[in-house]
């Protein structure tokens, strides 16, 4: 069996290595454009603010490691063909300049995503940056050496991230939005203002209703960022508006992309081209809770799609259970944290939705260190279930976002919330945890019965 594997980060590594596993005899061969496998990507902005050392520390496995658990494993080579019906590749190593065809029995397709880039920002000039991969991470980081104030454009994850991380490095930074508000497809409205007033408390300017509409410069290098409300003065931009599949070898080969632009891929993560499979950020999933499409490309639904392709690529029977949209991330001392539909996604959806918000505290009030926290919890009139909940509070207390997204992965109602067994001990959590607190009022207000609370 020749199983090839296009892109070797998380899903791509994740399925090569499960593949290895499952049919020792198998020929697994990874190609890989870069000159980097395996590594975290989401700890760049930690490394840029100087709180891990560098960015090797991110790598997890080299090429030669692999290598040596019977992986084959070829960087700088960029896959652009694919003949399904001859079950060949066009791969063009990017060292050499020569291009060779490959045969495969099975290929998965696993080409991330990219960062997206307006025409506006395709101007040449030094200064401005995307971030990505290593590549980016080291880029960035040599231009914050002697720059003074930053532009971040969009308030997403990866902006607001950068924030702390700029502001670390003792830039003036400035935040511009497009929507009324950061975090507008992560939070519900009030708790996008409690995050912009955390932004704003350590010195960052947020800039939401305008328009970026030119990026302009001097000598070569960024020196203004040109909004629909004027010019922005800056020494370094990072564009942070979001990413886009790598669907072009997908397409290549006839593989169809579903409604989200996404390659489509069923629960095996088989495309609807015989012998090829997909996996990762260029994938969509299903939303166990909405019941819907989605393209929601993070970490852990990477890797898990590439091992459940590799179970499959080798003969198994391995399936991808869908996602529940939970997301979490730092931004100076607050912990963000979401999981399943917000109040305004579900209403977009036709759900008849309910919220509550609760602040509390992460434990017991009367014990040393105890911080706020807020939970804001939504649910669905007429049948009780639980559909989703965001958090806000210290990075740490978040964290038990994760109750509720196990909860929403096996369709529970807001009672079961209530009625779950949580753990507790005053360092820990107050006698009714703030989770417990919100399913109570949620369920109060979608006509379940009132009981007591005691903290």
């Amino acid at each position: 069996m020749r199983i090839v594997v296009v892109g070797g980060v998380a899903a791509g590594m994740s399925a090569a290595s499960r593949a290895r596993r499952t049919d020792p005899d198998a020929t697994v061969t990874v190609f890989e454009r870069g000159g980097e496998i395996s590594y975290g990507a989401c700890g760049l902005p930690y490394v840029i603010a100087g709180q891990v050392e560098n960015f090797g520390d991110l790598i997890a496995r080299t090429p030669n490691q692999m290598r040596e658990r019977g992986i084959d494993v070829k960087v700088r080579h960029e896959v652009s063909g694919v003949d399904p019906s001859a079950r060949t590749l066009t791969v063009h190593d990017r060292q050499s300049g020569r291009s060779v065809t490959e045969p495969y029995d099975r290929l998965l397709i696993a080409t991330g995503s990219s960062p997206v880039r307006p025409d506006w920002a395709r101007t040449g000039l030094v200064g401005v940056h995307v971030l990505r991969d290593l590549q980016d991470g080291l880029a960035l980081k040599a231009s914050v050496k002697g720059a003074r104030r930053a532009c971040i454009i969009g308030g997403g994850y990866i902006g607001l991230e950068m924030a702390e991380a700029l502001r670390e490095q003792g830039l003036d930074v400035t935040i511009l939005e497009k929507g009324p508000e950061v975090a507008g497809r992560i939070l519900d409205r009030l708790d996008q203002r409690r995050l912009r007033a955390e932004v704003e408390k350590h010195g960052v300017e947020v800039r939401c209703g305008l328009t970026v509409e030119a990026l302009t410069g001097t000598h070569g290098r960024v020196t203004a960022v040109q909004t629909s409300e004027g010019p922005v003065e800056t020494d370094l931009v990072v564009i942070a508006i979001g990413v886009r599949p790598n669907t072009a070898l997908a397409e290549a080969a006839g593989v169809s992309l579903g409604k989200t632009g996404a390659v489509a891929v069923n629960a095996r993560q088989e495309t609807d081209v015989e012998g090829v499979y997909a996996a990762g950020d260029n994938c969509e999933a299903q939303h166990r809770v909405s019941g819907k499409q989605v393209y929601i490309p993070l970490g852990l639904t990477a890797n898990r799609m590439g091992r459940v392709a590799g179970v499959n690529m080798t003969g198994g029977d391995a399936h991808f259970p869908g996602i529940v949209g939970t997301g979490i991330f730092r931004t100076f001392n607050l912990g963000v944290a979401r999981t399943g539909l917000t109040q305004a996604e579900a209403e977009a959806l036709g759900l008849d939705a309910a919220s509550v918000d609760v602040d509390s505290t992460d434990h017991a009030g009367y014990f040393p260190d105890a911080a706020p926290i807020h939970v804001r919890m939504t649910g669905e009139r007429g049948s009780g279930r639980l559909l989703g909940a965001q958090l806000l509070g210290q990075p740490h207390s978040v964290k038990r976002v994760d109750v509720v997204a196990a909860l929403l992965h096996v369709g529970a109602g807001v009672e079961d919330l209530f009625g779950s067994d949580l753990a507790y001990a005053p360092p820990f959590s107050t006698t009714w945890d703030v989770l417990l607190v919100a399913a109570d009022r949620l369920r109060r207000e979608l006509g379940g019965e009132a009981t007591p609370l005691r903290r």
